[in-house]
């Protein structure tokens, strides 16, 4: 090499010679002034830490409902309205970009991200935030994470939300559970069913002695109208549970596992399929297989802590592989109502009315076969407020 270049500058052309020399050093002068930048950059990679969520992460909206918790939040004059954390109250939180904020003590840059997808055919936007603080162990970094899932835990409580998927889930506004008392079944039924998701949550530790994976599966089925999606909702709100809800007609195999493995701990996954007339395998009707369905259910990356409640209108048109223990546990027909449930919403309508008002009300309101119609008959006269006072009205 050193012969090579002593004949190029020594040659004759020194035209080239002397372009080769300049290129030569300008090659090293850049290089020269990138050393810099290079040692600040291994500086900064060797003394600091870095975390980075995602919006297809359920953390992406823990830690926005963790900056709305912040003082700091006051000082960010860079902002984005935001109506899906409050519950379609206006909320601030930092619009995209590179905010910085002190937390222990120690200075924080959040580098927010936004950018538009073009692969997709909705053009939804992709969002991520990148923490950064100095230090180099990671138990400070588990500290802030800790403390973004204590505030998510403390906002939920022990209410009961709604979830709908929608590349990542979405928490639903508006959305009012439905109170245990007010959903009417048979006698005993729901004295049961309660009893049985108490004795489930309770066998924690038995199921992890027994090496049996902890969830639970309960399946409802009847007739429309019959009060399904009112009891899984009620369950959800007596027990405090949040509710995410899934159309299998909307995934495929492959969504369908990433939005179970995205689910909160302690909740309730529901499923309404509407079965056809004539049995099909799952896959025909919406994308999702047989076997998709089951690994989502209790294969080995299925979700624990959490009951999975499926709505179905007629049972004989499922695989009998998901209708077995360990899927489907607990099974409930909810059928047409009787006269005996019939007076009792009546009596929640009217808790002045006598029974022979709502006796007399009931025999006169046979057409209504299913609980959702003879609601919609009392939403329809509840205005009447004297009605009960005459039951001879109702007779004739």
């Amino acid at each position: 090499m050193l012969e090579f270049l002593k004949h190029v500058f020594g040659g004759q052309n020194q035209f080239a010679s002397g372009g080769l020399l300049l290129m030569i050093i300008g090659g090293l002068s850049v290089y020269l002034r990138a050393i810099p930048a290079r040692i600040w950059e291994w500086l900064v990679e060797q003394s600091t830490l870095m975390i980075t969520v995602k919006d297809d992460d359920a953390a992406f909206v823990w830690v926005k409902e963790w900056f709305l918790e912040q003082r700091f939040l006051q000082r960010i004059r860079r902002v984005d309205l935001d109506t899906a954390m409050r519950n379609e109250r206006i909320a601030l939180i930092p619009a995209p970009g590179t905010h910085w904020f002190w937390y222990r003590g120690r200075p924080f840059l959040a580098y927010f991200s936004r950018t538009e997808n073009t692969r997709e055919r909705t053009g939804r936007r992709l969002e991520s935030l990148t923490f950064r603080t100095v230090g180099r162990k990671r138990a400070f970094l588990q500290h802030f994470v800790d403390d973004v899932v204590a505030c998510h835990l403390k906002r939920l409580g022990v209410q009961s939300r709604l979830f709908t998927y929608n590349d990542g889930w979405d928490l639903a506004g508006g959305y009012a559970p439905r109170l245990l008392e007010s959903v009417i079944l048979q006698p005993g039924e729901k004295e049961h069913i309660v009893q049985d998701i108490e004795k489930f949550r309770m066998s924690k530790q038995r199921y992890e002695s027994l090496g049996i994976p902890y969830h639970r599966g309960y399946l409802f089925y009847g007739p429309p109208g019959t009060g399904k999606t009112s009891l899984v909702s009620a369950l959800a709100a007596h027990f405090g549970l949040s509710i995410y809800l899934i159309n299998l007609g909307d995934f495929n195999d492959r969504t369908l596992m990433n939005a179970v493995n995205q689910t909160a701990p302690n909740a309730s996954m529901n499923d309404g399929p509407r079965a056809p007339d004539a049995k099909e395998t799952v896959v025909e009707r919406n994308g999702v297989t047989l076997s998709g369905l089951l690994n989502a259910l209790d294969g080995f990356h299925a979700p624990t802590n959490v009951l999975f409640m499926m709505t179905t209108n007629r049972m004989e048109t499922l695989d009998e592989a998901l209708l077995r223990p360990g899927r489907m546990d607990y099974k409930l027909y909810l059928g047409k109502a009787t006269d005996r449930q019939r007076i009792e919403l009546y009596r929640r309508f009217f808790p002045q009315a006598p029974e022979a008002a709502a006796r007399a009300f009931v025999e006169n309101s046979a057409s209504a076969e299913t609980m959702a119609e003879f609601q919609g008959m009392l939403l329809a006269m509840e205005g009447q407020t004297n009605l009960w006072l005459e039951p001879t009205v109702a007779e004739n």
